[in-house]
């Protein structure tokens, strides 16, 4: 316990110092974004690391959990529980950001300010974010969601890191290995030590993980400055009230089944929380969230079967900001959408977003698909690549405290929750 709350107190420590650092290098260097770049080589090299990681860690955990399930038809329960768990949340997600998006109108102040001058300008400065954005733009057909959805091959799968195709091919195998018996027996003892081997090479990577904090906030400040932060600063501080209005919707959900032991789960996964937040990656905090499920009490073949299918379809923070951005750039035209409309939206946002497993700036991505859809000028994303940066760590956490309250109130409808005082230690309980 003491060594995790020193990881967590580094994390914060490593925040706030990258905000000054950024800070000084914005001010003082002739040429921050170097600087910037240079910095990044960390960040990017740490959030490598972690999806080195992902891959095997999902395929072992789940493979495991499910063979040793035994019983197709309870894997099936699972799944539908879960499954229906994430779409009552994804509703509420998106209805909460376009009621909260409605009620701060935060475009509004940018239409009196002529939104087509500010995208002009913006516009100069084109990253290669924005690049990304219209070249993925077509990444959210019916045809591209199966092509995320089912793999070629498990080792393409791996090699990309498509979490959704590694875990439907993991059920598949998983299921097969149960049915097989005693004959599988050696081969899910072999995959339930690379599961612990996984986890102990997590803790080596954790090390670094105040490092790329450091350099993943000094990086975004140096490039942008502070003053991205003022110009911005009333959107991001509505949408952030929004997040922790989110937040309290998910923890009132929490506690209905959970009771006051939701407040201990919060607890458990504060760090990966922290983290997800620090680095804008959910990605990042996915094996120490699954560790701190289990102290929690979550079943191993709970937490992983919940989890990784959850970070595919149950991204609360990122639904959130899909329809508070998309109407935000709305606001930002003057273009007026009636309540009907807006429904609309969010049901198409509700398709949509399933396919953002495996796509690049997955959230941007799919509010540029949904603009052009409801005629809504493109253009008007640039309004938020400057500051996505600072979204995407708030939507990010969210995520994590989203999946983490989900895969334990699966646990607890499935009887799978056990008292932590008396549960054994993470590092064994692995079934």
């Amino acid at each position: 316990m003491e060594k995790k709350n020193r990881l967590t107190t580094y994390i914060l420590a490593s925040l706030v110092l990258g905000i000054i650092a950024g800070y000084a290098a914005n001010v003082s260097l002739e040429d921050p974004s170097g600087f910037a770049d240079k910095l990044s080589l960390l960040s990017t090299g740490f959030l490598r690391l972690i999806k080195m990681i992902i891959a095997p860690l999902v395929f072992s955990t789940l493979v495991v959990g499910i063979g040793r399930m035994g019983d197709t038809s309870e894997v099936g329960r699972i799944g539908a529980k879960t499954l229906g768990w994430f779409i009552v949340a994804s509703v509420l997600s998106l209805t909460l950001g376009l009621i909260m998006v409605n009620l701060f109108r935060p475009g509004d102040e940018l239409f009196s300010h002529n939104a087509a001058a500010t995208v002009a300008n913006a516009s100069a400065s084109l990253t290669d974010a924005a690049k990304a954005v219209a070249t993925n733009k077509s990444g959210l057909t019916p045809k591209e969601f199966v092509n995320h959805l089912i793999p070629i091959s498990i080792f393409d799968a791996m090699a990309k890191n498509e979490i959704l195709q590694i875990v439907v091919f993991s059920v598949f195998f998983g299921l097969a290995a149960a049915a097989v018996g005693k004959k599988a027996e050696p081969l899910i003892e072999a995959l339930d030590g690379m599961a612990h081997i996984m986890l102990k090479v997590t803790g080596y990577v954790m090390k670094f993980a105040p490092i790329a904090v450091f350099a993943a906030v000094a990086g975004t400040i140096a490039k942008s400055g502070l003053g991205v932060l003022a110009t911005y600063g009333k959107f991001m501080a509505e949408f952030y009230t929004s997040i922790v209005l989110l937040w309290g919707v998910l923890v009132a959900a929490g506690f209905i089944f959970l009771g006051r032991r939701v407040f201990k789960l919060l607890s458990e996964v504060k760090e990966p929380t922290l983290l997800a937040f620090s680095t804008a990656s959910s990605e990042a905090a996915y094996p120490k969230t699954l560790e701190g499920l289990e102290r929690f009490g979550v079943r191993n073949r709970i937490a992983s079967f919940v989890l990784p299918i959850g970070y595919s379809f149950n991204l609360d923070g990122s639904m959130m900001y899909c329809t508070f951005a998309t109407l935000f750039i709305a606001q930002a035209y003057g273009i007026e959408m009636s309540l009907g409309t807006q429904m609309t939206m969010m049901l198409v946002l509700m398709l949509t977003s399933k396919g953002m497993a495996g796509v690049p700036r997955a959230s941007l991505v799919v509010i540029a698909a949904t603009l052009g859809q409801f005629n809504i000028p493109e253009a008007g994303l640039v309004l938020l690549l400057g500051i996505d940066h600072f979204l995407d760590m708030a939507r990010s956490a969210t995520n994590v405290i989203g999946n983490s309250i989900a895969t334990a109130v699966v646990a607890k409808w499935e009887g799978e929750l056990a008292n932590p005082d008396a549960a054994e230690p993470a590092a064994r309980r692995v079934v």
